[in-house]
């Protein structure tokens, strides 16, 4: 070999090592933001940190993460983006309008967030454009699936009581999507939108004084936090509620339908990776859940004297004895 060819290749082959070990050597930050804390436990977070694992990204190696919880989302973004973050994964809603708004120049992931495209966070499904793409929510069919279930379980089912966040537009037009698919189903809906903690006692009066026939329990961050007050007041006026995930049914719920929020976990670290790895936000099409699970409880069941069809219990993915 001549000495000019292999001072070149060796030249070339060690700018190639060098950039390599840098690669390694980076540090990426990502930003976690949501209105309430989401532990490690969760199923999405777990879920995310498998597929980050899974393509090279170690916690505590190359991978660091900046979470920002509460209520006060705009100086939590500040934080995200002083720390600058690669990336920031959002859980609801709220947070992920906040992080929109005031982190323009950083990838957003979004999950949990409703219908992006009808909140106004993405122009479009396959095009959300901006800084923002994520895992979207199939609100009108999964709204219209619930109360089909519903319906199912207690065939004489006239009038569902509907509590939903009236403060997080992502929940108020699941609720309405729930409304439209009422209609077709013959049945009345009580809307009872809260704001606050102190609402849900307004909301459970109201039902005490117009009895439903059972429950359907809107998910997000404020309902979440009071679901044992939902789940006693259902159990207390032996009520059916449904509910959109099956960790509330395990948490003593008597049945939800929704999307497996392990793969939606995946599908949000899988957004992750391609971001780390240089894809543009706006260029990743928003996704939809596909995997979806229904749950039943047969000892919530047994509180409340409802004993399910057969042919509906036949169908559930899970049942909890």
């Amino acid at each position: 070999m001549r000495r000019r060819e292999f001072v070149t290749g060796f030249c070339a082959g060690s700018i190639w090592w060098f950039a390599a070990r840098a690669e390694q050597a980076k540090t990426y930050r990502l930003g976690l933001l949501a209105s309430r804390p989401v532990g490690e436990g969760e199923e999405r977070r777990k879920a995310i940190n498998e597929v980050l694992t899974e393509n090279g990204f170690f916690e505590g190696r190359n991978l660091q993460f900046e979470a920002r919880w509460g209520d006060s989302l705009a100086p939590n973004v500040e934080g995200l983006k002083a720390a600058k973050v690669d990336v920031i994964i959002t859980f609801g809603y709220p947070a992920a309008l906040a992080a929109k708004r005031l982190a323009t120049e950083v990838p957003i992931v979004c999950s949990g967030a409703g219908d992006p495209v009808a909140t106004g966070l993405a122009q479009s499904l396959a095009h959300p454009g901006g800084n923002l793409t994520g895992v979207t929510e199939l609100a009108t069919e999964l709204s219209a699936k619930r109360l089909e279930i519903l319906k199912e379980a207690i065939p004489n089912l006239k009038t569902v009581a509907m509590l939903f966040n009236a403060a997080d537009l992502g929940m108020t037009l699941r609720s309405r999507a729930a409304e439209v698919a009422a209609k077709v189903l013959n049945v009345s809906v009580q809307a009872f939108g809260v704001r606050e903690p102190s609402d849900f006692g307004d909301a459970f009066a109201e039902m005490t004084r117009s009895p439903p026939d059972a429950v359907l329990m809107v998910s997000d961050t404020l309902t979440l936090l009071n679901r044992k007050r939902v789940m006693e007041f259902a159990v207390n006026n032996r009520l059916p509620a449904i509910y959109e995930f099956g960790f509330l049914v395990r948490d003593g719920g008597l049945m939800s339908y929704g999307p497996n929020l392990s793969e939606t976990g995946r599908r949000v670290g899988d957004l992750v990776v391609h971001i780390l790895h240089g894809a543009r936000a706006a260029d990743l099409p928003l996704e939809q859940p596909t995997h979806f699970e229904f749950v039943v409880n047969l000892k919530a069941a047994k509180s409340i004297g409802l004993d399910f069809p057969p042919v509906l219990l036949a169908r559930a993915d899970e049942v909890i004895e």
